[in-house]
């Protein structure tokens, strides 16, 4: 008998070459998607299609008890994979069967099903979960707003973690079935579609549709007692605006802002094409502890602080054009900020021009003029501000001027041609400042890499020469005086703020969204 002697290395060889090759290569899914602001946000190896969240919320204990069942597609082989979630989960099945899970990080659920997933495999995952979101933080802060009769759920760039298990990052859209049940006399909003209600023993239940792609941040998820109004566009899309009862003196001045959702809308296409979506509307729950805006899909999240020193329809239209830039064009990065808050913030002063309270260029002037070389405002760069700075003031206002300096440069004619056609090249995806500078060049035939560069990258003042040519008051040394929108333009920087360790988009600085100095932020 001839024994045959094998070296340990050559062994283990000759066992790796007895596995399948698929077997081998199955890997954990990587805890974040890979954006450099926030590597832990998103999760690696599979894309969500659709979220179908089956919801039972008690506004008295805050207690929320979910089923999610999410339909996704692997783009790895997959032996693990990670949602971003803060609840206690209870079960979770993969493809039908039970998946052992365990937490990680500050918002990991990591789920090990039975079998591996082959890359290109359908996947059908169900997280059934429970818990008081108000008792839940991450990074030091929360997304989930509490209100005298309910809560709200609407921040950025992060806000599902605290009401349903997701692939947080808006490289990843889907589209939403939300259900959810209340009790009787209390009404659930959420984006979209209102599919049905239903009531039995005391509750209710509110069945609400998204049927387009939509980033995770721009769900939304609001409880309370509201007046809701409803009605139509001239083209029939369904417009439900909603106010929560107690606002007391704020409630006239909302509605008389948020009631102009169908008419802004309108006014909108002109410069951005079709609306993209099959609702429309807008809602004020009762949280005055923040005072951002935020534009959740179809129905954005204003405060009511937004209305304290009046109306303000300026706001109305930040967040309305972001239903196109932000929401059907979303960021690949969380750098590419400046593509929905710039263009946001350009809207309203279109919208000033429209109302004759002063022109778009007599905006920039003054943002030009007012703001002294040494001002920190001009060391931050809205093409890629950090994680930091990514709701700053200057994303928004710096972000716009870049708008009228590129208006300036190429012409009205290119410059709409370009408004209107970036909306539609990318509709429903997402895309980077980059990819807008490629396609500004190619609609105007022009070189405008070193004009965006100097307006949008340089962390100093353009000098008096850039803004000459193109055709930005260089009047440093005295003052441009302020249009007359300026003060409710102005009004809507704290619509992005969060007060209380996060800055939103109101938070960041802006917006609505939340700021720990490394770059949370909630916005509007």
């Amino acid at each position: 008998m001839h024994r045959r002697l094998i070296a340990p290395g050559a062994f283990v060889a000759s066992l790796l070459l007895a596995i399948p090759a698929s077997a081998a290569s199955y890997e954990p899914g990587a805890p974040g998607i890979g954006d450099p602001y926030y590597p832990a946000y998103g999760n690696g190896g599979y894309d969500v299609s659709h979220y179908d969240l089956r919801l039972k919320y008690q506004p008295g204990t805050d207690r929320l008890e979910g089923t999610a069942t999410l339909l996704a597609r692997t783009t790895e082989s997959l032996s693990r994979l990670n949602l971003d979630f803060l609840l206690d989960v209870s079960e979770v099945r993969v493809n039908g069967t039970k998946a052992a899970f365990s937490t990680s990080g500050e918002h990991e659920l990591e789920i090990t099903p039975r079998n591996p997933l082959p890359k290109g495999t359908e996947v059908t995952v169900v997280v059934r979960y429970a818990g008081v979101p108000s008792a839940e933080k991450a990074y030091g802060f929360t997304s989930w707003l509490r209100t005298p009769d309910g809560a709200v759920a609407a921040g950025e760039p992060e806000a599902a973690w605290w009401w349903f298990p997701s692939n947080d990052h808006p490289l990843d859209k889907a589209t939403y079935d939300v259900s959810v049940l209340v009790p009787d006399g209390t009404q659930a909003l959420s984006n979209g579609t209102l599919q049905s209600t239903s009531s039995r023993a005391g509750w209710t239940r509110y069945n609400w549709r998204s049927n387009k792609p939509q980033a995770t941040y721009l769900a939304t998820l609001a409880v309370g007692r509201f007046d809701i109004t409803t009605g139509r566009t001239e083209n029939g899309i369904p417009i439900v605006n909603a106010y929560s009862k107690d606002l007391g003196d704020d409630a006239g001045a909302a509605r008389a802002s948020v009631e102009r959702t169908g008419e802004v809308a309108a006014w909108l296409t002109e410069y951005f094409g079709p609306y993209p979506y099959n609702a429309l509307g807008g809602y004020v729950p009762n949280t005055p502890q923040v005072g951002y805006a935020l534009e959740t899909q179809t129905r954005p999240f204003y405060s009511p602080r937004q209305f304290a020193s009046g109306s303000n329809v300026s706001v109305v239209v930040h967040e309305l054009a972001h239903q196109w830039y932000g929401d059907l064009v979303s960021v690949a990065g969380w750098k590419d900020i400046w593509i929905n808050e710039g263009f946001a913030r350009y809207a309203q002063w279109l919208w000033s021009e429209h109302e004759n309270e002063g022109t778009a260029q007599e905006i920039a002037d003054h943002v030009y003029a007012s703001r002294a070389a040494d001002d920190p405002f001009w060391t931050v760069r809205p093409g890629d501000p950090g994680p930091e700075n990514q709701f700053h003031i200057a994303v928004y206002d710096r972000g716009a001027l870049a708008l009228q300096a590129l208006r300036n440069e190429i012409g009205d004619a290119a410059f709409f041609e370009i408004l209107k056609g970036w909306p539609a090249k990318y509709a429903y995806g997402n895309a980077t400042v980059g990819d807008f500078v490629a396609y500004a060049e190619q609609v105007s035939g022009r070189r405008l890499d070193a004009l965006l560069d100097t307006w949008l990258y340089q962390p100093t003042k353009p000098g008096a020469a850039a803004a000459e040519r193109v055709g930005v008051a260089a009047r440093g040394h005295g003052a441009v005086k302020a249009p007359k929108s300026w003060k409710k333009i102005a009004a809507t920087n704290s619509v992005h703020q969060h007060e209380g360790g996060h800055v939103a988009e109101g938070g960041h600085g802006a917006e609505g969204g939340h700021g720990r100095g490394t770059g949370h932020s909630t916005r509007s």
